[in-house]
């Protein structure tokens, strides 16, 4: 082993490697997504393919590239050599890839004569020449439709570019000089990643610089099964839906947590269907991923030694593991981010289970979700093809002692931002008549989740006048895609609207004031937007945490200062009664949320003076924000923290147990759309009406019960 001083050292030079590959490869892109957007990563992977160091970037990627380089070693040490300054290219969904147009290009990092790591990159590149623009494929019924796709392709050859091959992709785009330069960017940062590493192994040489590559996975795999070790044994459970038109497919989850390994069970998932919205194998598995490094591993180096504490169950053939030739071009803002979701879920439910890191639960985050594709011809005459950086804006989940980060990007990317509209417009054939932040959007909680934005574009600057749009709102239109937790309620839904022959002369600055003489909702595929037609979109909103009627009244005034929530759900769903003086009017806020803990039970009166509650101390047993285990043996119960009232016995489970409702989904506020369909089932506690929990549910879909088995000092005793 290596002084830690030592090892201190080359670890940090290590993600100064992936670091200056990643600006590097920013700076040459110089489309927005990649240069404004931050859609990109830099990795380094061992000489057998295995996770070295990530940096930042949209995570769910780090964990498929490796498979990407690792099916590159198989299929090049079969087939030829890896040489030294060799570049492959990867881009195939069934080997690695998220879709087709997310391209990995992967390089072999030679120092004294062997192979010391791979440098791997990805961007989503312009055009892949998939049956629409763009590489989104929302008219693809099978992975033929979805562009040029290889499981391996060797673009540089010892240093030297093989002009037939390179001429060949470039040949299967519509925009090659964007897509050259998309390409020559992740070669430039594979470059200069490989000179970064190369000066590492000359100060401290390849034995010393291995062996601190070893001691990094070790070390994090010790790391992340002490802290697995510190949460609770047993099973947690997530469902989602994803809403299209008259259809609704479901993805099951079952997390269990035994000792020092996580399992992610997907049994129960609905099968593989013909539009892209399905996730290959290894796109699934990437997409568990950015939570488990951003909240449970977020002090650790990201490598393999996390991912080998982590199982994958997903049966072949379902949305979470398709078969060839389901399409897959829509999966990353379809099923994976819904895993994105559904992973952030279950692992916030196990971090509340503890009083160490209950701080670190989160509700639903809402990013790489709504995907905007612009085509057409520029002002230049020329045609270009560009994906919009919007839902880079996403919204945050609310936070257990905090809210959710309005229109504050993704989990799954640390480092995603919007990007500026003058650019985009001078970039592609579109205006922006406003962009803005919406109301009500972020889900109602004690702590409330991120507000979304809306915007609306028409077309300018075009020969004539006009762009085609693919529109991918699919899931989240009637269902609210970010779902809040232990009580917090969820976000508004995604909303897309083609307003024929719009108000443009009005200046309209938001949905409200927005018309046109025909209204259409867009579903999943392409539109053209002319003339004087504007497109509207909105993006749904984050889940709130905790119950709304726990949260200071003051912080809910404050909102309704800023704009971010209006009158109506603060009196309505927050219970807060404000003024003519805009102050907090403090017994009206007590008498109107007294009311509407009655209207939870059913008119029945409370059994405790919720006033006069005050924080139980802990049990060390602790079930959820609100709940926690009491008592021993068989006596043993679960407990509201909030009034100290008994639910049930600690071996039933409480869902069961406790007052339950069925609502619209409006109730949770604005922007959300009643449905026959998707309602909102909310649990209470029987004695002081808290809302314990809430579902996002379909029609009568039972009820999500968790299983905990035991906690850590139970367990090691």
């Amino acid at each position: 082993m290596l002084d830690p001083f030592t090892t201190e050292m080359i670890k940090h030079k290590l993600y100064g490697v992936v670091d200056e590959g990643f600006i590097a490869l920013e700076n040459i892109s110089g489309t927005p997504v990649v240069a404004e957007g931050h859609d990109t990563i830099v990795a380094l992977y061992t000489p057998t393919g295995d996770l070295l160091y990530s940096g930042a970037g949209v995570l769910h990627h780090v964990p498929c590239a490796a498979q990407a380089v690792k099916g590159v070693i198989d299929y090049f040490t079969e087939h030829g050599e890896i040489a030294e300054n060799d570049v492959f290219m990867m881009n195939d969904p069934y080997s690695g890839a998220l879709h087709a147009p997310d391209v990995f290009i992967i390089q072999p990092i030679h120092a004294a004569g062997a192979l010391v790591a791979f440098v791997a990159s990805f961007l989503h590149v312009s055009d892949i020449g998939s049956i629409d623009p763009g590489g989104f494929c929302p008219n693809a019924t099978e992975s033929y439709h979805e562009g040029f796709q290889t499981k391996g392709l060797k673009l540089i050859e010892k240093g030297k570019l093989r002009q037939d091959v390179w001429d060949t992709v470039m040949n299967m785009t519509r925009v090659p000089h964007q897509v050259a330069m998309d390409y020559k960017s992740q070669i430039a940062a594979g470059f200069v990643a490989k000179q970064r590493m190369r000066a590492l192994i000359e100060q401290y040489g390849v034995e010393t610089v291995g062996t601190v590559g070893e001691e990094l996975i070790q070390e994090s795999e010790h790391f992340f099964r002490q802290r697995l070790l510190e949460i609770p044994d047993g099973v947690y459970r997530a469902r989602k839906y994803f809403d299209l038109d008259d259809a609704v497919y479901r993805i099951e989850l079952a997390a269990t947590k035994a000792q020092d390994k996580l399992t992610f069970d997907f049994t129960g998932t609905d099968e593989q269907v013909t539009f892209g919205i399905n996730a290959c194998k290894w796109g699934a598995w990437g997409g568990l991923f950015p939570p488990i490094f951003t909240l449970l591993a977020w002090d650790m180096t990201w490598n393999d030694g996390i991912l080998r504490q982590v199982e994958f169950v997903a049966p072949e053939g379902t949305l979470v593991n398709c078969r060839r030739p389901a399409p897959t071009s829509l999966s990353s803002i379809g099923v994976i981010t819904m895993l994105n979701q559904m992973a952030t879920h279950v692992v916030s439910k196990m971090l509340g289970t503890t009083e160490k890191y209950k701080n670190r639960a989160t509700a639903d985050w809402l990013g790489i979700h709504v995907v905007q594709v612009i085509s057409g011809v520029g002002a230049d005459g020329e045609y270009t093809v560009g994906v919009g950086t919007e839902s880079f804006a996403g919204a945050g989940g609310g936070r257990a002692f905090k809210d959710g980060v309005d229109n504050g990007g993704d989990i799954t990317s640390i480092t995603s931002t919007v990007g500026n509209m003058e650019n985009f417009e001078l970039r592609f054939p579109v205006r922006y008549l406003y962009r803005r932040v919406v109301p009500d959007s972020g889900g109602p909680g004690k702590y409330r989740g991120g507000c979304s934005h809306e915007y609306a574009q028409v077309a300018y600057g075009s020969p004539d006048n006009k762009f085609l749009v693919l529109a991918m709102p699919g899931n989240g239109t009637a269902c609210p895609p970010a779902g809040g937790i232990f009580g917090g309620l969820p976000g508004c839904t995604a909303e897309w609207i083609q307003f024929r022959d719009g108000n443009i002369a009005e200046h309209p600055n938001n949905q409200a004031s927005t018309q046109g003489k025909k209204e259409e909702y867009l579903s999943l595929g392409t539109t053209e937007i002319k003339d004087n037609d504007i497109l509207y979109v909105r993006l749904p909103g984050g889940g709130g945490y905790g119950d709304p009627l726990d949260r200071e009244p003051d912080l809910v005034l404050g909102d309704v200062q800023e704009g971010l929530v209006t009158s109506g759900p603060a009196h309505d769903i927050y219970g807060v009664v404000i003024d003519p003086h805009n102050r907090v009017d403090a017994e009206a806020t007590r008498q109107r949320r007294l009311e509407l803990r009655t209207e939870r039970l059913g008119g029945r009166a409370l059994a405790i003076d919720v006033s006069s509650c005050a924080p139980l101390p802990p049990s060390g047993r602790r079930l959820s924000a609100y709940l926690q285990v009491a008592g021993s043996g068989q006596a043993a119960y679960v407990q509201c923290t909030y009034c100290g009232g008994d639910i049930c016995l600690a071996n039933t489970r409480w869902k069961a147990q406790v007052p339950t409702r069925k609502v619209s989904s409006p109730a949770a506020g604005p922007g959300r759309k009643a449905s026959p369909r998707f309602f909102l089932r909310e649990f209470f506690c029987p004695s002081c009406a808290t809302q314990l929990d809430t579902e996002v549910i379909y029609q009568d879909d039972p009820p999500l019960h968790d299983d905990i088995s035991g906690w850590p000092e139970e367990i090691r005793s």
